[in-house]
């Protein structure tokens, strides 16, 4: 658990500077969960509007709690909002980046090409950070071939599945997309953490 703790510390910390680094100022985070990389984002002063997207009210209510200082503001920077990332929502689009933290493997695999229409066609933000778990590491945490790390995981896929998915999406769309890694990496078996970042054809290639 410690080890999962600190992986999930530096995701955070890598996606608030990969985030930074592409110059955006307007951020989405889908799949925002209690608020903790809004707790992030917020502290840093060139994100100047942070919306979070969250489909518990449980974990929404959460973030509210814990940002409450960044709503009850004359101008807040924040916004809060429950529904799915999978739903075109006018509300969304038009940001300069979006997040996507260890979010799509939440998702019924039968789903993917909704979520891909509304966050990649509909919403369309400049850019999109996507992390998610390398499956072919979980030997290296004591998993067991087939177990996730969460239940409620719909499922979790080697290096080579996710770039194939990421790079058609991101050639459907309009995008490229620059894969890395979070963790500690093995020789053979890669990053605990697989990362994509799809940047849209009419914005600055920045490193992931």
């Amino acid at each position: 658990m410690t080890q999962m703790t600190s992986l999930h510390e530096v995701r955070l910390q890598r996606a608030v500077a990969v985030l930074r680094d592409t110059g955006a100022k307007r951020i989405l985070d889908l799949g925002c969960g209690s608020g903790m990389l809004l707790y992030r984002l917020l502290a840093e002063a060139q994100f100047t509007e942070v919306l979070g997207l969250e489909q518990s009210g449980i974990s929404l209510a959460q973030a509210r709690r814990m940002l409450d200082g960044y709503l009850n503001v004359a101008s807040p920077r924040l916004s809060l909002l429950q529904g799915s990332y999978a739903v075109r929502n006018p509300r969304l689009a038009g940001f300069d980046a979006a997040a996507m933290i260890e979010t799509i493997e939440h998702m019924p695999p039968g789903e993917l090409s909704t979520v891909e229409l509304a966050v990649f066609a509909n919403y369309r933000p400049g850019h999109v950070y996507m992390t998610t778990p390398n499956s072919e590491y979980n030997p290296l945490l004591g998993l067991q071939d087939g177990e996730f790390r969460e239940d409620d995981h719909k499922f979790e896929w080697c290096r080579a599945r996710f770039r194939r998915w990421a790079s058609g999406v991101a050639q459907r769309n309009g995008y490229r997309v620059v894969f890395s890694g979070i963790g500690d990496a093995h020789p053979a078996l890669g990053y605990p953490t697989q990362t994509a970042l799809f940047s849209r054809f009419d914005t600055d290639i920045v490193a992931a």
